[in-house]
């Protein structure tokens, strides 16, 4: 039977289906975990973090069962318009934003309180998967490249300016989906060599660094003497380069440090290197003499339960840490910890297994596709899901700073997962139409 010939419940992927829900389940149990008391009265408290997960979990199976009855080609004729309106929200939340927790990002309708920005993730993928369908793009021209980073990057300075600097973060994770659409290594090289040099900016004295950039750059000078001499656009490479290290070690950084990061994100960065923020880069109007304040102890808290889990944990419900209260925020950045101490080193391995699965499922599926608008949607989609992932579990064994960024499908949030179970439904709708070309 063709494959076109089925309805639509027959062709959406069983598999992918299978370990969104399997993720789902997990998170509401770990949620329960978190805030379960042997003294409370019912497990059926609606109050509760888990109940309202489960809540949000049939609001996002019906959102997705919406989805699965539209048209294919809805998803890319609203994408312009939809990428619009999300722009529009995110400005109108820089102003009449909820404050919380020092930022102002979350958007109150009536009794229902969001925010733009992870909803916002859905209009840019649905955006930049239409833009590369457009038959005029070619993505070999700096023109068309520049077009598809301003997609990723105008909600990113939005959400900035909203002071939620994580979830702007994650609209970085687009650039993965243009490397698979022909961006240059080079560029991400070159990404890397700034994370590097930015580390090192802040881990070395000034005078140090400048020796380290100068020496090497007499290295590869001789290296490459011969190239340098003859190919003139290698040598002003060369020295742009040079000058550009020198600009953004010497100056660049320094200069944001002092000016543009806030204490506390200083004091979260130099907590995740291991060293306490120098006194260049402390602000004029805090107390030298006051006590240091203990910023890593989330994180701290989060690598004692996961290490006393040990290889198969202590059990579900019967984590020390999870049930006192240790690790805050547990049931939504730190979420993971719950998992670490309860299952131990052999259930952190199974998560992480089903997420890679999940992930690598996803890519499979927009491999797959015949147009060009599902196939950047898929990579869109895998990209967002696994930088979500890679920096959360990171967050809480301590090797990327703490960000505020959620583990997908499992932390506590209605925002975050309904918007995931959108960005995935979506795709499971245009997988199901993959014979079509859908432009």
């Amino acid at each position: 039977m063709p494959n076109n010939s089925k309805n639509v419940f027959q062709r959406v992927d069983g598999l992918t289906v299978f370990l969104y829900l399997l993720l789902v389940a997990i998170g509401i149990l770990a949620v329960f975990s978190v805030e379960y008391r042997s003294t409370d009265a019912s497990i059926f408290i609606m109050s509760k973090s888990h109940m309202k997960q489960t809540m949000w979990l049939g609001i996002s199976l019906f959102v997705g069962l919406i989805i699965l009855l539209t048209d294919s080609k809805f998803f890319s004729n609203i994408a312009f318009l939809s990428y619009t309106g999300g722009i529009l929200l995110l400005i109108i939340t820089i102003f009449a934003g909820k404050a919380t927790k020092g930022s102002h990002s979350w958007l109150e309708i009536g009794p229902i309180a969001f925010q733009p920005g992870e909803v916002c993730k859905i209009f840019t993928s649905l955006a930049l998967a239409r833009f590369f369908a457009l038959s005029e793009v070619n993505f070999k021209t700096l023109k068309d490249r520049l077009i598809a980073a301003g997609f990723a990057l105008l909600p990113c300075l939005l959400i900035i300016l909203q002071n939620e600097t994580g979830l702007a973060l994650v609209y970085f994770s687009f650039f993965l989906v243009m490397f698979r659409e022909g961006l240059p290594s080079g560029i991400l090289i070159a990404a890397f060599s700034m994370v590097a040099l930015t580390l090192a900016t802040l881990l070395l004295s000034h005078t140090t660094l400048l020796i380290i950039i100068g020496v090497g750059a007499i290295l590869l000078g001789y290296l490459y003497r011969t190239e340098l001499l003859r190919n003139h656009l290698a040598k002003l490479i060369f020295i742009g380069s040079l000058v550009v290290a020198v600009g953004y070690s010497q100056f660049a950084v320094p200069l944001v440090f002092k000016n543009v990061l806030k204490g506390y994100q200083k004091e979260r960065i130099y907590s995740m290197l291991g060293v306490e923020v120098p006194e260049e880069y402390r602000d004029a109007t805090e107390d030298p003499d006051a006590p240091k304040k203990d910023t890593d102890y989330n994180v701290r808290q989060s690598k004692i339960a996961i290490g006393s889990g040990g290889l198969f944990g202590k059990g579900y419900l019967n984590g020390t840490s999870t049930k006192n209260d240790f690790v805050p925020e547990q049931n939504t950045d730190f979420i993971f910890c719950s998992i670490g101490e309860q299952f131990g080193f052999v259930g952190s391995a199974v998560l992480i297994l089903i997420y890679v699965s999940l992930m690598l499922r996803i890519v499979a599926l927009a491999e797959r596709q015949r147009s060009d608008f599902s196939r950047v949607y898929g990579y869109c989609v895998a990209s967002i899901l696994f930088f979500h992932f890679a920096i959360n579990i990171s967050m809480t064994i301590g090797l990327a700073p703490v960000i505020g960024i959620t583990l997908p499908l499992l932390s506590y949030g209605g925002s975050s997962l309904l918007s995931f179970s959108i960005l995935i439904f979506i795709l499971l709708r245009l997988d199901a139409d993959r014979v079509m070309a859908i432009r």
